[in-house]
């Protein structure tokens, strides 16, 4: 008997599902994540259904008229192999259509990726470490800081000017937000987000290696003992020493690929990646 998969769009609770799966495949979301990634583009997550059951999903995030990024590609173990997953993932690249799609992949699928078009950019790796010790001075709390100002830096660093994750992702419970600023204008900013384990620290963006650790320091103080994650574009050796200083360990990775073109991004300046499900 042929068994057909159908598409449709995810409700509020079904994206909430979709990270309690991400959870299982050993992705770690954070604790608010689903409600924040909702605001982001409710109309951006989608759910592969067969014989009425679901059983699989994946997200095309709108961030402009050109650019959105993808993730959530799971589909239930009992259903792989049988194709399922390939119609899902034409499916998203049809949806995507003329815009770059960015994703971070697992290695293991990056060469399917590649054969249906994805350009591969960078690496990025995920170091677990111990939080503790203290803030350094010259930090500041993000709200005493405007979101225009955050924003504008924050797009500097990012494909495409994200408002609609920013504000929910800064005010957000369980986290702590730290910029770095001097006469002339913020110089960095990070975020630490309690996770189903432990604590993600992203994004970290800094004019420097300098600022970058002032932020990390702030930042993993606020969580002693616990542990802590940062997920590191590989390209950045600095943000890479900066890991390995505080004796964090590497423990995931996932390829940075584009479907139309690599953006020109800032990597020496990106010390921690936001999410690898949003990018």
């Amino acid at each position: 008997m042929t068994r057909d998969i159908t598409f449709r769009s995810l409700t509020r609770s079904e994206v909430a599902t979709a990270l309690d799966w991400a959870a299982v495949e050993g992705w770690n979301p954070g604790l608010h994540d689903a409600e924040i990634f909702y605001q982001t583009d409710p109309t951006g997550f989608y759910g592969a259904e067969i014989d009425g059951e679901l059983v699989g999903t994946f997200s095309i995030v709108h961030y402009s008229d050109d650019f959105a990024f993808g993730g959530l590609y799971i589909l239930n173990p009992k259903e792989r192999g049988q194709g399922f997953g390939l119609q899902m993932q034409q499916h998203a690249l049809d949806l995507a259509g003329s815009l770059n799609l960015g994703i971070d992949g697992v290695f293991a699928m990056q060469e399917r990726y590649r054969q249906v078009g994805f350009i591969y950019a960078y690496r990025n790796f995920r170091y677990a470490g111990t939080g503790g010790g203290s803030t350094p001075p010259g930090l500041v709390p993000i709200d005493q800081i405007s979101f225009d100002e955050i924003a504008a830096y924050d797009t500097a660093h990012f494909p495409a000017p994200r408002p609609r994750f920013l504000k929910p992702f800064l005010s957000q419970q369980d986290a702590a937000a730290l910029a770095s600023v001097d006469e002339d204008g913020i110089r960095g900013y990070g975020v630490i987000r309690q996770c189903r384990v432990g604590h993600k620290i992203g994004p970290l963006f800094a004019d420097s290696a300098e600022v970058a650790e002032a932020l990390f320091c702030g930042l993993a103080a606020s969580v002693p003992g616990e542990e802590i994650f940062l997920d590191i574009p590989e390209p950045n050796s600095k943000a890479v020493d900066l890991a390995s200083s505080h004796q964090m360990i590497q423990v995931f990775g996932t390829a940075r690929m584009y479907t139309r073109f690599i953006p020109d991004l800032p990597l020496d300046e990106i010390f921690g990646v936001s999410t690898f499900e949003l990018g």
